[in-house]
Order: C-alpha cells, then structure tokens, then sequence
C-alpha cells in the first residue's frame, strides 16, 4: 500500500490527480475549502498541511482503490515511504524457494505497482512466484516420464539430445505448457506477471536496464545458432533475477489474445535485436 512520509503540495496534487477529481470535489471530499486546496499546490515542495489536514490525506489514500494508489505511486515515485510496495525488491536469494513437485528454483515477485505496457500506465500485480529459468530439456522429460505426454517432435525415440539438457525445450504447444504446468502444481504466468518479472516496478525496457545491449540475450545477433544454457545469460536478468526474458525461448503466458490464442512473450534466439521483437512491454 502506498503511504507518504511528509506532505507537501505535490503530493496533494498527486491525489488529486490519482483520484481524478476537480479542485472542488476534492476540496469537499476533504472538507476543506477550494482555497486551501489551490494554496497546497500553488506551494509545491515549499507548503506543508497542517497536521490534522495530513491526517485527512493519509485517510483520503489509504481508503482510495488499488487503481487510484497505483496513479499516486506512480506520479509521486521517491515521496514514498521505503517498505511499501514500490521499493526495489531483493535479487534471488531471500525470496527464492524450491517447488515440491519439479523441484525448480522459484523466486517470489511482491505485490506492489508496476509500470506497464508501452505507455506505463501503473498497473497493481499481487504477490506471486514466478520459476527463475525456462523449464530445461532434462526437467520436461522427468513430466513426460512422469505423465505419458507427448514428448516434443524433434526428440529421437522420445529422448532429449545429451547435449542439450540445460537447455530450454522447445517445440511446445501452449496446450504442452499448460499440461507441464498442471503437473507441477504451477500455472503459466499471465502476460501482467510475466512482465512485471522482466521489468520490475520502474519499467524498464529490457530486463537488465534500458541499454539495447544484444551481448545480454540470445538473440540472432550474436550469431549463436541455437538455445543456450537457461543460466548462461547472467547479465541479462530482470530486477528479480529470472533468466531469458529476452532472447533464447519465446514464452507462453496464460492471457488470451483472442479466443484460443494466447500470448507469447520474450523473443527467440532466432529474433532479430528490434523494439518489435525484444522490447519486454510489447
């Protein structure tokens, strides 16, 4: 939840704008006068509410829906109080865990706003756990072994080659995905999820920063030719630590794009290195 440490006349405005009202109807939401109201935030940094008017602020926001403290957070950015949920999260470490059923390292986002889609428009995502590293060759076979799935089309005789264990797989349907995912007790991230793990709460381009810098990823530029290992890209991890946001694998998500089609985020290796293709907000 956002909260602010000092009022002053930017924050009031804020509000005001978060909660898209007119002087007026703020001024009579808080019970004081429209003078008051333009006298805040004519003052900027410079005016600060007296205290009994910054209670009303603090209630005002803290009664206020998750749409409207999302706007707030978004247009106060460093007025709010270290802790809350705009606060930089941790890398992998304190938050990771493994998952009991496929055994793979998870990391858990928090819940807080985050910037989205091209136009950042500030967006609430709850906590949720997101795996670090694309499922590998070596782990969907332990699901084919487990459940009798169809392994994917280029395996010879139903084997992964040796090689390519730590591997992303590939050839796999939204359906495939989605059954891997059953299995293991999981589900595909939406597209909302998905990016908030890529970008962090800033809303950064790329998942390592806003520098288009091919060298991060696995994409056709660097002329590797094939997957690579789900942890080779180090430099190239979101705010959160997950690996191959961008570049390596294409990634199913459990939002629709229409009737039957779902998203897929985060580019190939196969991709060329272009804001049509590796930008993560896209």
């Amino acid at each position: 939840m956002a909260t602010v440490q000092h009022w002053s006349g930017v924050e009031v405005r804020a509000l005001r704008d978060a909660k898209r009202m007119s002087i007026r109807e703020f001024a009579a939401h808080l019970g004081v006068s429209e003078r008051m109201i333009s006298k805040w935030e004519a003052g900027g940094e410079s005016i600060t509410p007296r205290p009994v008017n910054q209670a009303a602020l603090d209630t005002c926001l803290t009664r206020s829906d998750p749409d409207t403290q999302a706007r707030f957070s978004y247009l106060t950015g460093d007025s709010l109080v270290p802790g809350n949920g705009d606060a930089q999260v941790d890398l992998v470490g304190a938050t990771e865990t493994r998952h009991p059923v496929d055994g793979r390292l998870m990391v858990k986002v928090e819940g807080s706003v985050y910037l989205s889609g091209p136009s950042n428009e500030p967006v609430w995502v709850p906590d949720f756990y997101i795996d670090v590293h694309p499922v590998t060759n070596a782990e969907y076979s332990r699901f084919v072994a487990a459940t009798g799935h169809t392994p994917p089309q280029h395996w010879v005789d139903g084997t992964y080659p040796e090689r390519l264990a730590d591997h992303p797989v590939v050839f796999v349907t939204w359906n495939d995905a989605t059954a891997y995912a059953n299995w293991a007790g999981k589900g595909l991230p939406t597209s909302q999820q998905w990016e908030k793990a890529a970008r962090g709460t800033r809303g950064t381009v790329y998942p390592w920063g806003d520098q288009p810098t091919p060298a991060k990823c696995n994409v056709r530029e660097n002329g590797v030719g094939e997957t690579t290992a789900v942890d080779c890209y180090q430099s190239g991890v979101s705010p959160y630590g997950v690996y191959d946001l961008c570049g390596n694998v294409w990634e199913w998500c459990s939002t629709e794009t229409k009737p039957g089609r779902h998203e897929l985020k985060g580019a190939a290796w196969t991709s060329p290195f272009n804001p049509e293709f590796c930008q993560i907000s896209a």
